[in-house]
């Protein structure tokens, strides 16, 4: 790993990771391989979210090549909302780009939400649920019909229009993100809900674009647990 600073990369892509050191080096190989003949540059913050195995360890080790790699650590576990939302305020990027370790959301689909950025949005988000979304591989049946009701609740208490607030792969403006993110409060998997409601609120365009999505099997979302959480929040964001 390197931690050499790019001045002004025009992207900056925020990785949360809680125990991810068999996941990580495949993702960050993946991300090397995507741009390392691109002109841009570019920028990986690894959020290390209070790991207890070597995900530190595989950030430090990795050679990044072109790009350059900075590791954040969390002192203990303190969610995918409160990770995404600190490197989104170290991040530097003229875009930023939330993706999960999984690479569930493939680096490509990049080349899908990008340009949307340049017609006048300052939020794109991944969707699962558009017409021209693609899954390749679904998720249990378990958990998709938890999904089902979880995304039902959500559309009653907000964003209604809004049909996949929860795909892992999302794209801010750097305005956008640095006025965004300082405002979200909430720690876990419903940050995404607050982060968009906040956008829409604060008068910032959001796109849905449909891409390629994987279920990974290996997912850190622990269905019943973390659903309740995500009601909890969802209210609390509502209230």
């Amino acid at each position: 790993m390197t931690n050499t600073d790019t001045p002004d990369p025009q992207l900056s892509i925020i990785m949360p990771a809680f125990n991810e050191d068999r996941r990580l080096g495949l993702a960050l190989g993946q991300l090397k391989r995507h741009f390392e003949s691109s002109p841009m540059t570019i920028e990986i913050i690894i959020v290390d979210d209070g790991s207890t195995d070597d995900t530190a360890a595989v950030a430090r080790a990795f050679d990044p090549g072109p790009l350059a790699i900075r590791l954040i650590r969390n002192r203990v576990n303190r969610g995918k909302g409160y990770s995404v939302r600190r490197g989104m305020r170290k991040a530097r990027g003229q875009m930023m780009l939330m993706t999960d370790t999984d690479q569930s959301t493939p680096i490509h689909e990049l080349a899908k939400v990008a340009p949307y950025l340049s017609d006048g949005y300052d939020v794109v988000i991944g969707s699962r649920d558009m017409d021209e979304s693609v899954i390749t591989r679904r998720q249990p049946r378990h958990r998709h019909g938890m999904g089902l009701l979880m995304r039902g609740l959500r559309r009653r208490l907000m964003l209604r229009d809004i049909k996949d607030t929860q795909c892992g792969f999302k794209l801010f403006s750097r305005r956008g993100a640095k006025d965004i993110f300082r405002r979200v409060r909430e720690d876990g998997f419903a940050f995404d809900c607050e982060a968009l409601l906040l956008a829409r609120k604060m008068g910032y365009r959001i796109k849905e674009v449909g891409v390629v999505w994987c279920n990974d099997p290996d997912s850190r979302v622990r269905a019943v647990r973390d659903s309740i959480r995500m009601v909890i929040g969802l209210v609390r964001i509502r209230c």
